[in-house]
């Protein structure tokens, strides 16, 4: 497992922005799992129809990314570059994921080119399944490595 504090060492992302809490589960160059504790005090939280505080399913995309890049760019060859998200395809919403969850992020490597990587990735609430996609993203070059 892998807490906050190594994920910054390979993720760019800040607050409000970072939207994986911790990697539970890592195959380099395969597979990853991570979580995100959903709270009140989000920033995206704002109180819907008969007080819920959902996580909107935009967001679960950019963890689902969030996710991805963390699995590309913690591989040897990668440091000092970037993931930018270009592509997004068969994107499914299910249920919403509300203050008070843990939505554990599954994603998985289908295809890496020297600059870009295709994933499938799906949220989950417990066992139940939140949002689904697959996504690409480019790797680029940091121009400034200043968050490491």
């Amino acid at each position: 497992m892998l807490d906050i504090v190594e994920i910054k060492k390979v993720l760019p992302h800040r607050f409000p922005f970072l939207l994986i809490d911790r990697i539970l589960e890592l195959e380099k160059g395969k597979r990853v799992v991570a979580i995100k504790n959903i709270t009140v005090n989000e920033v995206f939280s704002q109180e819907y129809y008969g007080g819920l505080y959902p996580m909107q399913g935009v967001l679960q995309v950019e963890a689902m990314a969030q996710t991805a890049a963390f699995l590309i760019l913690d591989a040897n060859g990668n440091e000092g570059k970037l993931a930018y998200f270009s592509n997004i395809e068969h994107v499914r919403f299910r249920t919403p994921a509300l203050a008070g969850d843990q939505l554990r992020i599954e994603v998985e490597l289908l295809k890496l080119r020297s600059r870009a990587g295709k994933f499938a990735g799906c949220c989950f609430i417990n066992d139940k399944k939140t949002c689904e996609a697959t996504f690409s993203c480019m790797l680029a070059q940091d121009q400034d490595s200043s968050f490491k």
